[in-house]
């Protein structure tokens, strides 16, 4: 013969009474990180002419980037193209030139050597710049700083609404990630905060001049749902 345990009422008793809140923090914070893109491009009529002027071009960004030393954390090449281009006119596929392009990433800790780098690779031949997109590490500290607020805002709301009924907080019965329970698709999506592009054929003798670059503050956002028992209210 088996007994079941009886399973806790779950919206708790007229003796011990649960009270569910929901906890938020929204905090901001300077930026960790800046990100560059970089696309490198070179035409020519024919493919090898194409290949090493993207080769030469490539070597001399990455040999750019890399020159900044510890203030560059990560780069990265991306994606690789080579597409030939038709003649519009004409039977048959005669091709026009050969376009090639290549992608890399620059990922910067060190924000007063990024408007210089910016603009000195904006002013190589066909290479374009987009960003920078500021950023946090996912590890920094700041998402555990905002979770503990948002924990502490829903202990001071479970408990002002304790007092409201004279009543005071017991135990906590459950903390947990707002959608934990129920989670959804997850998608980030990046915002530029500027663009810049260059398309020279012919570099100034001169370095262009370093563009200035504000950092853009980082909001980090937190929410926890929280489920307490409390004394008797005093009604």
């Amino acid at each position: 013969m088996t007994t079941d345990t009886p399973h806790p009422a779950p919206y708790g008793t007229p003796q011990t009474p649960r009270v569910a809140v929901r906890g938020e923090a929204r905090i901001e914070v300077d930026p960790e990180i800046a990100r560059l893109g970089i696309t490198v491009s070179a035409r020519g009529t024919d493919r090898r002419t194409a290949l090493d002027d993207l080769t030469r071009r490539n070597t001399t960004v990455i040999d750019l980037v890399k020159s900044y030393g510890e203030a560059v954390e990560k780069l990265e090449t991306g994606t690789f193209s080579i597409t030939p281009e038709l003649t519009r006119h004409g039977r048959g596929e005669r091709i026009r030139a050969y376009h090639g392009r290549v992608h890399l990433t620059a990922e910067l800790t060190d924000f007063t050597a990024l408007g210089e780098l910016t603009t000195r690779l904006a002013d190589l031949d066909l290479t374009s710049v987009d960003g920078p997109w500021w950023a946090l590490r996912p590890d920094s500290p700041a998402h555990g700083e905002a979770r503990r607020q948002a924990v502490r805002e829903a202990v001071q709301r479970a408990r002002e609404y304790a007092q409201a009924l004279g009543a005071e907080l017991e135990a906590l019965l459950e903390l947990a990630d707002l959608g934990a329970e129920s989670p959804e698709p997850y998608t980030m999506a990046a915002a530029p905060a500027g663009m810049m592009r260059s398309m020279a054929y012919a570099q100034d003798a001169e370095l262009a001049p370093a563009l200035d670059l504000e950092p853009q503050r980082q909001t980090v956002h937190a929410a926890v749902n929280a489920r307490f028992t409390m004394t008797p209210p005093r009604l």
